[in-house]
């Protein structure tokens, strides 16, 4: 039982009466009568509250959640009390969110139940603990509240953003991928798989015409082509210390996991294969690529849990790796980042050696929060000397992507926000270059 703010002013209110009987003697009486009165409605109060359990609450959540990600939460109250009642509900969230807005208010009219929804948005993965469901029902007279503990205490996993993947499978499906940026990609000539003859219709390329075959049937016939598949997508992911920055709340590492994802996805949609490696100090994880049904759920269980390293990533280990365990030449979309362009020399025989095996495409990151400031103008003597080193390190990033681009190396240089979208135009560019 708690005591309502309406209690505690009405019972000042008795106090100051029967401290005034000190100075004119009838406010005394006056006072007790008033405190017996407070008494027996606090006392009715408490009657109608307790005289059953009036209250019932439960919270619904999916299984997982998305990392990055608006997840809703929801509640649902009942009540059974002939009354209608004043109920603050309190949610016991994840100590990870740091919030103190998960309270809610609402009148329940006599017999009926009401539904509140909210939001959560999970910047890390992992397994998350939710508490139990606090409401505090309020009667008609309001001098009192009784607590309620309902539900029971849950966990849920944080994966990576599957919801992304939904968001991109309905927009394939109605064809409209151009409204998240996903650019239409120009093909260079045909494509390497031969599929068909058929006749020609209006509409046709008559660069595809089979003159021997229309002779053959006395009417035109063109040949036709397909896409290229069944060509291996590996995502490599380096965990070391380079991926532990964190740019609005989640580290590259994260936003490397979720492009991984969605760019496997489109992948295996696109009737290629899609595998998975994760390094550090040593070679970590290796999912052999593969578009089978249920590729997709064991690439996610596998992204589940990674997590950063303090340690400096180890690019010969995963050379001697990948050549054992990838003996086709494939398309290596490697995520990782660069502090500076003595970085990348450190690293750049093993780039090389694996560009010779396979096909490489480096992504590494732009620093958002760096090209905003240089954007702005400096307004004294340090703003200026800030502004020049700032400069200096963009201009380094760019030398990186030169130096790259010199060794015959593929690279990528985006900010984390827009990797994903960035990432999937660039396979598609690749692929419509026949450059897997």
């Amino acid at each position: 039982m708690f005591l309502t703010r309406r209690f505690h002013i009405a019972l000042s209110s008795v106090i100051l009466v029967v401290g005034s009987g000190y100075l004119y003697a009838p406010l005394f009486v006056a006072g007790q009568w008033l405190f017996l009165l407070l008494l027996l409605t606090s006392l009715a109060d408490a009657f109608l509250l307790y005289r059953r359990n009036g209250i019932r609450a439960e919270r619904h959540l999916a299984d997982r959640f998305s990392n990055g990600d608006e997840n809703e939460v929801t509640l649902r109250i009942e009540s059974s009390y002939p009354m209608p009642v004043d109920i603050e509900v309190i949610d016991e969230i994840p100590f990870v969110f740091q919030r103190r807005d998960i309270a809610f208010h609402a009148t329940l009219p006599p017999l009926q139940a009401t539904t509140i929804r909210y939001q959560l948005r999970p910047n890390s993965r992992g397994v998350y603990g939710f508490g139990q469901v606090r409401v505090f029902a309020t009667g008609r007279i309001g001098l009192l509240s009784r607590r309620y503990t309902c539900g029971q205490a849950q966990e849920v996993k944080v994966y990576p953003s599957y919801l992304m993947l939904r968001k991109y499978e309905l927009l394939a499906i109605s064809h409209n991928l151009t409204e998240l940026g996903i650019k239409r990609i120009r093909r260079v000539g045909h494509q390497t798989e031969f599929e068909q003859i058929k006749e020609y219709v209006k509409g046709d390329d008559y660069r595809t015409i089979n003159w021997k075959a229309s002779a053959r049937r006395h009417e035109l016939m063109v040949n036709v082509y397909q896409d290229e598949r069944s060509q291996q997508i590996y995502s490599v992911i380096d965990k070391g210390r380079v991926m532990q920055r964190a740019f609005r709340g989640m580290t590259l590492l994260d936003y490397a996991i979720n492009a991984a994802l969605v760019l496997s996805y489109v992948a295996i949609r696109k009737e290629d294969k899609a595998g998975l490696v994760t390094f550090d100090e040593g070679f970590s994880t290796f999912v052999p690529a593969s578009k089978q049904q249920g590729q997709m759920q064991i690439l996610l269980e596998n992204l589940y849990a990674q997590q950063t390293t303090f340690g400096e990533t180890d690019f010969s280990s995963l050379c001697v790796h990948l050549s054992k365990h990838v003996g086709k030449r494939s398309l290596l979309v490697l995520y990782t980042n660069f502090s500076g362009l003595g970085s990348l020399q450190r690293q750049l025989p093993y780039l090389q050696q694996l560009n010779r095996q396979h096909r490489l495409l480096v992504v590494f990151f732009e620093d958002a929060e760096l090209k905003e400031y240089i954007s702005t103008s400096p307004r004294d003597t340090e703003g200026y000397y800030r502004h020049v080193i700032a400069e200096k390190f963009a201009f380094e990033q760019r030398l990186i992507v030169g130096t790259l681009k010199q060794h015959g190396i593929y690279s990528l240089f985006t900010t984390p926000d827009n990797l994903s979208i960035d990432v999937i135009n660039k396979y598609l560019e690749m692929k419509a270059r026949q450059l897997l």
